[in-house]
């Protein structure tokens, strides 16, 4: 079975998704459309595939999939559009940054019993996988604190930040996934701290460059999250999880994997400059999850709802450091 894709949006991400849907036995893009035809004319003539516009796919007999790597402010209009048209749904994070705009969008997509992934490419990622199934196996008995350390190796243009929704909900995000997936608990509790350390123009947009973020889960399992905007040695990507009869862990990765050694000491080479490199073999993994969901072999998650729980931990943060104080989750889901 060949699941037949359309791509929205022909940007960075979109550059990466018509990649991973090319290079699946199982998957063939038909169409790409952006705001930017020059940007969707050269994915179309990378991979053979045909510009057409956004009604146009939804209208389509020969599309049975989307991938929505368009502004985030888009996001939950297309879903609605393409489930309302039958076909499966791949979106990348956050579903809107309005949580009453991601419920009545999940409320559509339950309505027509529609197929949505969301874009938390983390959970595929080999290692982090491998941390996840020694989890699983009981290597290290149960699960009691884990520790996500994320940074990015330079902070984005001031611009961005408005329609980013700022690092909470657009950085944060992936960790707050990360750690549902690690713990194996629902998060309740919620306290952050944060600072503009890094550029002061990010401060004067409203926003922060600096977080780190504590959770708790009922029974008292923890989570911290450390991230920010500059890592002056690279892409900065570890995760580490303790439990009662061990602890398991994911080191950074570089493109290659040697250490050298002579008289001035250990050397080994630079780390990934940013998620287009770091993460491939994640977003190849969720795009072939997704297909294998449409198939009827595996379920479609991260799903929808993985969406508004991540989106309602960056409320809760956020909440938490106006407030200074710890702040339920079922505050902001309410």
């Amino acid at each position: 079975m060949t699941i037949r894709f359309g791509l929205l949006g022909a940007g960075r991400i979109g550059k990466v998704h018509a990649k991973a849907v090319t290079g699946d036995a199982n998957a063939r893009l038909v169409a790409v459309a952006d705001a930017m035809p020059a940007a969707a004319q050269a994915i179309a003539d990378q991979y053979g595939c045909e510009l057409r516009s956004i009604e146009a796919m939804a209208a389509a007999s020969d599309i049975d999939a989307v991938v929505i790597c368009t502004p985030t402010d888009t996001h939950a209009d297309l879903i609605e559009l393409f489930v309302k048209a039958g076909k499966a749904v791949f979106c990348e994070k956050p579903i809107d940054l309005s949580l009453d705009r991601v419920k009545a969008c999940l409320s559509v997509v339950r309505a027509h019993k529609g197929t949505l992934m969301v874009g938390f490419n983390r959970r595929f990622d080999p290692h982090f996988r491998a941390v996840r199934a020694e989890i699983d196996k009981g290597s290290i008995g149960k699960v009691e604190m884990a520790v996500i350390t994320s940074r990015d190796p330079g902070a984005p243009p001031v611009e961005y930040i408005g329609r980013s929704g700022g690092i909470f909900r657009d950085m944060t995000i992936h960790d707050f996934d990360m750690a549902r997936f690690l713990l194996g608990e629902e998060i309740e509790d919620v306290v952050a701290t944060a600072a503009v350390l890094v550029d002061p123009a990010i401060g004067t947009a409203g926003d922060f460059d600096s977080v780190q973020v504590l959770l708790r889960t009922a029974s008292g399992r923890q989570a911290v999250i450390s991230n920010s905007r500059r890592a002056t040695y690279g892409y900065d990507q570890r995760i580490e999880v303790h439990g009662s009869a061990g602890m398991v862990s994911a080191e950074n990765q570089r493109p290659v994997s040697i250490e050298v050694a002579g008289a001035q000491g250990y050397t080994r080479p630079p780390l990934h400059d940013f998620f287009m490199t770091r993460y491939t073999e994640a977003y190849a993994a969720e795009i072939a999850t997704f297909i294998a969901a449409m198939a009827g072999t595996g379920k479609a998650e991260p799903s929808g709802e993985d969406g508004l729980i991540a989106l309602a931990l960056a409320e809760a943060a956020l909440k938490s450091v106006a407030e200074r104080r710890v702040v339920r989750l079922a505050e902001v889901l309410a």
